[in-house]
């Protein structure tokens, strides 16, 4: 029987809906993802509440750069918003910020700031937050991919002594533990190229409720859901 006691201790989200949360009511794309910003402040509240210490959020992905230039933009804005008003708060409730993603498709400014926040909150311990913003997962397994190459041809590594593990260390996440749960409000049943490799094993939980709307009971739903899966790994269950 599995413990109805166990807490995830890593969760990954994709926040998808804001733009159709908007549209529903004849807003602005921009009033979407600003309640979808709230919405994230309840989870990353819900989950140190809870005893999570990893939560990985899909905020920005490689694909969402070809959106139009405007919607970008005011995204881009939101976060450099965000960011400078909320790492205070996120310091003294002992929230850590991490960034995972290709930075260089980002102004130095909002680099700065990122760098400013991560370094700002390193010694917190509550929970950790990760955002993936420019992130792809195929992106990320194929830059992993070309820092085991170098380390082939610079003769650091032999080709028969890179493992699964060898690639893990190469992936952003290298010291991250794998998600046990991913969440995909929105109602869409796909992970659209997010956490590839860590989610192999990880519990896949869908729901219809848009991100901007999602709040703790919809936490506690998921959380509920969670405890009913049977985590075997490709074991047996006597094993």
């Amino acid at each position: 029987m599995r413990d109805n006691s166990i807490v995830p201790s890593h969760i990954a989200i994709i926040m998808d809906g804001n733009g159709r949360w908007a549209r529903k009511r004849l807003l602005p794309n921009a009033a979407g993802h600003k309640k979808g910003a709230a919405a994230l402040e309840l989870a990353i509240e819900g989950c140190a509440k809870r005893g999570v210490k990893y939560l990985t959020v899909y905020a920005l992905s490689t694909e969402n750069l070809k959106r139009p230039r405007d919607e970008v933009d005011s995204l881009m804005g939101l976060f450099m918003e965000s960011l400078q008003n909320k790492v205070s708060d996120l310091k003294k409730n002992g929230i850590r910020l991490r960034f995972i993603g290709d930075r260089s498709f980002l102004n130095q400014a909002i680099q700065d700031v990122m760098s400013d926040a991560e370094k700002s909150t390193i010694n917190c311990s509550t929970l950790t937050v990760i955002v993936a913003i420019c992130y792809g997962a195929r992106a990320e397994i194929t830059r992993a991919v070309q820092n085991i190459s170098a380390k082939v041809l610079g003769g650091d590594i032999e080709i028969s002594n890179i493992t699964a593990n060898t690639i893990e260390e190469n992936l952003y996440t290298f010291d991250i533990p794998d998600p046990d749960m991913l969440i995909r409000p929105g109602g869409e049943k796909r992970i659209s190229n997010y956490l590839l490799w860590q989610c192999a094993y990880t519990e896949l939980i869908f729901t219809d409720t848009l991100w901007p709307d999602f709040n703790e009971d919809d936490l506690n739903d998921a959380l509920e859901e969670y405890k009913k899966r049977e985590r075997r790994y490709g074991k047996l269950t006597s094993q």
